[in-house]
């Protein structure tokens, strides 16, 4: 089962459908160009995610997959069918583990289609991969990872890679400017998976009203239009210090703007994620999920999470009373944000 040898000359990588899931798969992506240098690589990708790697050096184009627009339905996913059989791809590599990325490849035409073998998916892979025991146990950064040693690549590094655009790395640089020295402090009070991954708000507003007070903080939150009256309390805690930038930027230019801050307060989130990636240090609150399998895949980073035995629980929503976000302490976010700012 190795791709090397086939020695494909266009291939087309299934991308993830969240932002976090994606940029977790920004090594594995470096591993198939290190192993395809002459190919024509391009990765089909969601809107909300292409800006992962609409700059990144190991692919050569982002192709769209507009679920909502043009490639809506069945009828839209043989338009977009068509639309890569006309690319004459040699081999699909899928990262994403839905049916439906195995259906597609094989509509398209393409004759190596690889991926694990799960969701009732095998009959469709030339090239399926069984999830070993041990790599369910491991970070995802490993899962995709493991996928490419399985099909017989030899892994790059394991760090996650994100490059940035260089019209919105140089805005975001103007901003930090224009704040005469004063610490850039993110804050991502909002999760797309529901509310179990959410501190609550009036805890961000708390905590923004200390960062202000001890650092004279300038604090940008970040987030979907969605979040935006969460964004307004928090402003209330600490006004003159809290840009709301919820909805008002693309992920390029919030990616841009992260790896600007200081430092970035997060639950649970495909932002936190792109953080990471950035090398941006991060405070990171956990509730429902595993930070051993999905936290931040970094060395600058404090983990705050109250050890309850219901987790890692991976709901969206908690019959408990999501007690354990709400028995997190504005002190113990606070403090460990002050590890972080003074190098402790």
């Amino acid at each position: 089962m190795n791709l090397v040898q086939l020695k494909p000359r266009r291939i087309l990588i299934r991308s993830t459908n969240w932002i976090g899931d994606a940029v977790m798969t920004t090594p594995v992506v470096r591993t198939i160009r290190r192993n395809f240098p002459k190919a024509f690589i391009a990765i089909l990708a969601n809107p909300w995610v292409a800006d992962v790697f609409r700059s990144s050096p190991h692919v050569d184009e982002v192709i769209l997959f507009d679920k909502k627009k043009e490639h809506q339905g069945l009828a839209g996913l043989f338009r977009l069918g068509r639309q890569l059989r006309a690319l004459h791809f040699d081999a699909a590599i899928l990262l994403q583990n839905a049916f439906e990325a195995a259906f597609l490849a094989r509509i398209s035409g393409i004759p190596i289609r690889a991926g694990y073998s799960r969701d009732g998916r095998r009959l469709l892979l030339t090239h399926p991969v069984v999830i070993k025991p041990e790599v369910r146990r491991r970070h995802q950064v490993h899962y995709y990872q493991e996928l490419c040693r399985s099909l017989g690549l030899e892994p790059g590094p394991d760090q996650l890679f994100l490059q940035l655009d260089p019209e919105q790395e140089s805005r975001a640089a103007e901003l930090v400017a224009g704040y005469c020295g004063r610490p850039l402090i993110g804050l991502n009070p909002g999760a797309a998976y529901g509310p179990a991954k959410c501190w609550p708000v009036e805890r961000y507003g708390e905590l923004a009203a200390v960062l202000a007070l001890e650092y004279n903080a300038v604090m940008p939150v970040f987030g979907t239009e969605a979040d935006r009256a969460t964004a307004a309390i928090i402003k209330g805690y600490a006004p003159g210090h809290v840009l709301d930038l919820t909805g008002r930027t693309s992920l390029a230019e919030a990616m841009a703007l992260i790896g600007a801050c200081q430092l970035f307060i997060t639950n649970d989130s495909g932002l936190m994620h792109v953080a990471a990636a950035l090398d941006t240090p991060l405070v990171a609150i956990f509730g429902s999920t595993d930070p051993v399998a999905t936290g931040p895949f970094a060395e600058r980073v404090r983990i705050v999470r109250k050890a309850m035995d219901c987790q890692p629980c991976f709901k969206t929503h908690c019959k408990s009373g999501f007690r354990c976000m709400n028995e997190i302490t504005v002190t113990e976010v606070s403090s460990a944000a002050k590890d972080i700012l003074t190098g402790a």
